[in-house]
């Protein structure tokens, strides 16, 4: 097949010859007149081929597909999904009973750049971020299908919230593939309901897993306070391991309503948990229950480069007044899933508040994200997740 050509300028195929998979704008010399979504295939100044992509306008212009020279087919996409699908296996995600809730696709970790697919049971939800992946929707659908077989009966797509404003006026969010109401998953042996149709993100966040198990270990016996907790995952993890008090806050009347309802599915007329609707630092500020293990997951703080400043002081500012309530011997799990905010940013942000706060702290763990959200050796823009756990004295 024929495909359209962007042509770079002289020196700016480097990063491409490094596997990077995003072209800049100001990188291309000329290129074929292209429509959004549309495949291209992109040259040095010396015609050299690099790769082949989608074009959509923007500062990233072509997101590449492949850096061999091929047709993308159903056939590659079969290829690809099924790679990813392996890995969840080589994981013991797929296919695990006790934990049907994983990422079977994390855009250009799994060198699909632009397109998110997480797996809840037998259902898939797939979210796009760019014109290309939603253009190619119904046969990345059928692709999965294939691959998946009899695993995955329902597929729904979720991308209203994330395309463009003009391609949201003509997105629906809907099932591509059967069609359900059964949403209920399970991670390590918990069950959860899932909102994938009016919650945030895919409808919970399967990122948090092996950290939601981590803040289990340290919960036994202890008062546990569960900020931002949406849906809450780090609740009902820390009733199973033995706390004594979790109270869980959110802004949101809606993620308490679903916080309640999976500590019910889980720990039916539990006396240990209450849910509050409040603002985080009203919360902080007013509380007069001694906590033990406090665990801050706030919302990205920053989206773009612009916002950092003000994001590094809204997590030093969150973090101290975390640290200022903390009883001694306590243990603080805090989190950024702030893609532009680095994780020596990061840690820098709440070693400023330690100092403001005057506690002797230390560092037990620093988390990440979990495998089934694999960042791409040439693309280290996927690492998003940081977390520090610490002990305060």
């Amino acid at each position: 097949m024929t495909y359209k050509k962007v042509i770079l300028k002289p020196g700016k195929e480097e990063s491409l010859l490094r596997f990077h998979p995003w072209v800049f704008s100001g990188a291309i010399m000329k290129m074929d007149k292209l429509e959004e979504g549309e495949y291209a295939e992109v040259y040095s100044s010396k015609n050299q081929f690099l790769g082949i992509g989608y074009y959509q306008k923007g500062s990233i212009t072509v997101r590449i597909l492949s850096f061999e020279q091929q047709s993308i087919d159903i056939d590659f996409w079969k290829q690809r999904l099924s790679a990813a699908y392996q890995m969840r296996l080589t994981l013991g995600l797929a296919g695990n009973p006790i934990n049907n809730a994983y990422r079977l696709v994390y855009g250009e970790g799994d060198n699909l750049p632009g397109l998110i697919i997480d797996v809840y049971g037998q259902t898939a939800v797939m979210q796009v971020h760019t014109s290309g992946m939603h253009i190619h929707r119904m046969e990345i659908a059928e692709a999965l299908s294939e691959v998946m077989g009899e695993d995955l009966k329902h597929i729904y797509y979720k991308s209203e919230a994330t395309l463009s404003a003009q391609e949201r006026m003509t997105t629906v969010n809907e099932f591509l593939k059967g069609g359900t109401d059964e949403n209920i998953a399970m991670e390590n042996g918990l069950k959860f309901y899932v909102d994938w149709m009016k919650g945030q993100k895919t409808g919970f966040f399967v990122d948090q897993r092996e950290n939601r198990a981590l803040v289990e270990r340290y919960a036994k016996d202890k008062n546990v306070l569960n900020m931002f907790c949406y849906t809450g995952g780090f609740s009902f993890y820390a009733l199973r391991g033995g706390a004594k008090v979790v109270h869980s806050v959110d802004s949101s009347a809606k993620a308490i309503e679903l916080t309640d309802r999976n500590v019910t599915l889980n720990f039916p007329n539990c006396p240990n948990h209450q849910a509050f609707v409040a603002d985080a630092f009203d919360f902080l500020n007013q509380m007069d229950t001694p906590y033990d293990l406090i665990i801050l997951d706030p919302p990205a703080f920053a989206k773009h480069k612009a916002a950092i400043r003000n994001a590094l002081r809204g997590y030093t500012k969150l973090n101290a007044k975390a640290f200022e309530k903390i009883q001694p011997g306590g243990i603080l799990f805090t989190f950024s899933c702030s893609q532009v905010v680095d994780k020596i940013s990061f840690r820098n942000a709440v070693l400023t508040a330690a100092v403001q706060s005057g506690r002797r702290v230390r560092i037990l763990h620093q988390l990440t994200q979990p495998a089934d959200h694999p960042v791409n050796i040439y693309h280290p823009e996927g690492e998003y997740l940081k977390g520090l756990v610490l002990y305060v004295e």
